[in-house]
């Protein structure tokens, strides 16, 4: 065994576009990971990790970017540089980047900073380029090569701080250290050792959790068949992180009224739902509600026109055979209420509930509107709402005086409301902006008014979220937790496989409407790649269950296709070793099928 095989090793890659893998997603940073004796083992799933942000010109339209020919290298300190070469959306040459290269910096695999640009020359297109850190000229040297096949050496003390950079000059043939990979379809770039503390950091991050052991209480002492079915499992998943389980306890042999010890089997239960639930059914959201389940959503099959609501005494109820439906708002050409009745979520705003929804009138436009439940009221009952009103901005102007809005959400922090929305302008013109993500507060005894101005949050600059003739970020919802706020949103194509979930996040104790204190991932979280048989993920929504468990609710489609019919999904959420939330964590990864039955010993007192 030579001493590359040694060693943990990384390997970074673009991949090849092949059928329904884009130029959009494949013109991004892969990663793939070997401790030195297996094949190397794709990070993300194969789906791309670090994509080229686009740019915006001065008529606020975005213009996609991709990337080829990406570099991995240590900086000076030990920690990562990486470098690739921007091109336009077709893979080819980029004329806002001649010149130039992009650069990242990371400490250690899993976040990265984006660094922007570093110009190395003017005249030339860089083709692929190269960069170490030399120590004896205590500087980074970047070998590049042009479209003609020449070569040059540029120089830099600082690679965050290219001012410095020198002229270029004539360099040398280099090479980058390969070998020969199992992995069909990629463009192959460089490979790294890293330590093996690192490697195992990597893969734990990047490769998908599974569930590896279920432990129970070796005994425990009751005195009824009501604490023994209290009485549940806890997984334990690939990270270190956990998760409780109930268990179905056969207690049939056991005689609460004769003390003793009995042993007790049982088999572990996770709560799991068939997709699609709902078929033609987008957008969706659930509300626990007064001991009771209300699930509203986007009707497809009502060609989105109406807003229908399903009550259930379980989750269960509200997708078996024979549900129970209302429709609480029908069109109404008096009150212009005619089109696109959008996106509905149920919202505990204050004391009220509310619906946030968009809707148009007789012209396609959907806008904002929030709808409150009367006191007392019955949520099937449709007089039992009052007339929806349209959101506005402080200064009682409508929210958006051209353009759209749609897809509100609303949250509270730290004794704080925020509305977030989306917004489009243009759109299905050249002048198109894409659909963008602004926060704001309001004061939630009147919020259909903001209370602050928008800011933006958002906008599909990644391959990802701007793909299949789309420029999707919409569909926020927001996730708090104790010391986070996350929310997730939506870019792609929204009736199709390329849809997908994105993530914003902010400490709670930050100022929220400082967009700079956000952190964007840079690669979905739930794509088409991340659960078996489930395409398109998107619009997600989130609720805690009557048992305490967190779910996500999203749509998604049966098949890969341009287009299709639109289902509802609804999976948990599992929370990582650093309660961090898990998106993907599927039926057959959340517990292992070999696992699920148990036993205890019953000491009956």
């Amino acid at each position: 065994m030579n001493e590359l095989q040694q060693n943990s090793l990384i390997m970074i890659y673009t991949r090849k576009p092949k059928d329904e893998y884009t130029e959009s997603l494949s013109n991004s940073i892969h990663f793939a990971y070997t401790d030195g004796i297996g094949d190397f083992q794709p990070l993300n799933q194969n789906y791309g990790i670090l994509f080229a942000l686009a740019t915006v010109d001065e008529q606020n339209v975005i213009h996609e970017k991709g990337l080829k020919n990406p570099y991995l290298f240590r900086m000076e300190d030990g920690t990562f540089g990486i470098i690739a070469i921007r091109v336009d959306n077709e893979g080819e040459d980029d004329l806002e980047s001649k010149g130039h290269i992009l650069l990242w910096t990371s400490k250690d695999l899993i976040t990265f900073r984006y660094c922007g640009l570093v110009k190395l020359q003017e005249d030339l297109f860089v083709k692929e380029a190269i960069c170490e850190w030399n120590h004896s000229k205590q500087a980074y040297e970047v070998r590049w090569k042009d479209n003609d096949g020449n070569r040059y050496i540029s120089t830099l003390q600082e690679l965050t701080h290219p001012g410095c950079i020198t002229v270029a000059t004539p360099g040398d043939n280099y090479a980058k250290e390969q070998r020969t990979v199992d992995l069909p379809d990629i463009n192959q770039g460089n490979i790294i050792k890293v330590d093996s503390e690192t490697g195992r950091k990597v893969q734990k991050h990047w490769f998908p959790i599974y569930n590896t052991d279920i432990r129970v209480p070796e005994s425990v002492s009751i005195s009824s068949m009501q604490q023994l079915q209290r009485i549940k499992a806890t997984a334990v998943y690939s990270d270190g992180s956990t998760s409780d389980k109930r268990v179905q306890w056969d207690g049939k042999e056991i005689d609460f009224s004769v003390p003793g010890v009995y042993n007790v089997k049982g088999k572990v239960l996770p709560k799991t739902y068939p997709f699609p639930l709902a078929s033609g059914y987008a957008d969706p959201v659930i509300l626990p509600w007064d001991n009771k389940y209300y699930y509203i959503a986007t009707n497809d099959n009502a060609d989105d026109i109406g807003m229908y609501v399903r009550e259930g005494d379980t989750i269960e109820d509200l997708f078996n055979p024979g549900f129970k439906e209302s429709i609480i708002l029908n069109v109404d050409d008096e009150k212009g209420f005619i089109q696109t009745f959008w996106a509905p979520e149920f919202h505990l705003i204050g004391n009220e509930l509310y619906i946030l929804f968009a809707i148009s009138g007789k012209v396609w436009g959907p806008q904002c509107h929030m709808m409150k439940l009367k006191k007392g009221g019955n949520i099937m009952k449709p007089e039992d709402w009052e007339t929806p009103v349209r959101n506005m901005r402080v200064d009682k102007t409508f929210l958006a005086q051209d353009g759209i809005t749609l897809d509100m959400t609303y949250f509270k922090v730290k004794g704080t409301s925020y509305v977030v929305w989306s917004y489009r302008k243009g759109i299905g013109t050249p002048l198109d902006t894409g659909s963008m993500i602004y926060i704001a507060t309001v004061d939630e005894n009147n919020p259909t008014v903001l209370t602050s101005e928008p800011i933006l949050l958002t906008r599909p600059l990644y391959g990802w979220e701007n793909i299949q003739g789309t420029i999707n970020n919409e569909g926020p919802y927001a996730l708090v937790t104790d010391r986070m706020v996350y929310i997730t949103y939506s870019g792609g194509a929204a009736g199709g496989y390329t849809y997908s979930i994105g993530l914003l996040s902010i400490p709670c104790s930050s100022n929220l409407l400082d967009m700079n204190e956000w952190k964007k991932a840079s690669t979905p979280v739930l794509s088409y790649y991340s659960m078996e048989g489930i395409y398109g993920p998107g619009h997600s929504s989130f609720f805690r269950d009557y048992d305490g468990e967190v779910k996500i609710m999203y749509h998604g489609e049966v098949k890969i296709a341009a287009q299709d019919t639109r289902c509802t999904g609804l999976h948990r959420v599992h929370f990582n070793v650093d309660g961090d939330p898990v998106f993907h964590v599927s039926k057959e990864r959340d517990l292992k099928p070999e696992l699920e039955d148990v036993s205890l010993k019953v000491v009956v007192v």
